[in-house]
């Protein structure tokens, strides 16, 4: 059997607004569309339930442990909130640990890894996987034109689009990020940049032409702009610098 990947934390809490706006304030997550809290591609549900106490009996079951860059920058802005610590930082043998409770009384662990530790779990590696395989690769590709390209991802496709340094970050499902630069000299790209899965290709095609989306009409493509052939049915369109993108039903 492949091995599986662990989606996502649940938190369960009576008072999942108190829980989560602590959290947020705390460690600065980012905010899904869907309302899970993405900690660096792990993410975390707040969600209400009727079957736990307002403070957790056994804490120790489950440990949330939060790696930082500053632990003691952390700790300072913690204690500005007046978190209690059940056990407070301290320097161990891999790097500053320290234990706090959260509004419902979990466990949360602030950990900074010491280089020592870094270097070591490099080199227990294969080379090969030393080398780029636990590196959280992203792709990328260039627009003519940031403002017209973050008004089109954001507004017309919908997506979850930040800003910074005159680039754009994609944050897609799943906790995949792509990046959008300008290039003055920019050529629209050939190939198909991003492709969409959706559940229903003739639904998603209908909605983005009212969002006013022209679809590619090649030769091999239906009345609607959709590819029937070999493979999932897919349809392509262009945004505004001409990169070619897709919405396919697989």
């Amino acid at each position: 059997m492949a091995p599986l990947r662990l989606g996502s934390i649940l938190l369960g809490t009576p008072d999942p607004d108190r829980l989560r706006a602590w959290y947020v304030a705390a460690f600065c997550p980012t905010v899904t569309p869907s309302g899970f809290l993405d900690f660096g591609g792990v993410e975390v549900l707040v969600d209400r339930r009727d079957d736990v106490a307002g403070k957790n009996a056994e804490p120790g079951r489950v440990i949330l442990n939060v790696e930082v860059d500053d632990a003691r920058a952390v700790a300072a802005h913690l204690d500005s909130m007046g978190v209690t610590w059940l056990a407070p930082l301290e320097e161990r043998r891999d790097g500053l640990f320290g234990t706090l409770l959260d509004p419902d009384g979990n466990y949360v662990q602030v950990i900074q890894l010491n280089a020592d530790y870094l270097a070591a779990q490099r080199t227990d590696r294969p080379t090969s996987e030393a080398l780029l395989g636990g590196s959280p690769a992203f792709s990328g590709f260039s627009v003519d034109d940031i403002p017209a390209a973050k008004r089109f991802y954001a507004e017309t496709l919908g997506l979850d689009v930040a800003e910074e340094h005159g680039m754009l970050h994609l944050r897609l499902a799943g906790g995949r990020e792509v990046l959008v630069y300008p290039k003055p000299e920019h050529q629209p790209a050939t190939y198909t940049v991003l492709n969409f899965p959706v559940d229903d290709i003739e639904q998603a095609v209908a909605e983005l032409r009212g969002r006013g989306v022209r679809f590619e009409t090649y030769d091999y493509v239906d009345a609607q702009g959709i590819h029937r052939g070999e493979g999932p049915p897919i349809a392509w369109f262009r945004d505004p610098a001409g990169n070619i993108l897709s919405v396919l039903q697989e």
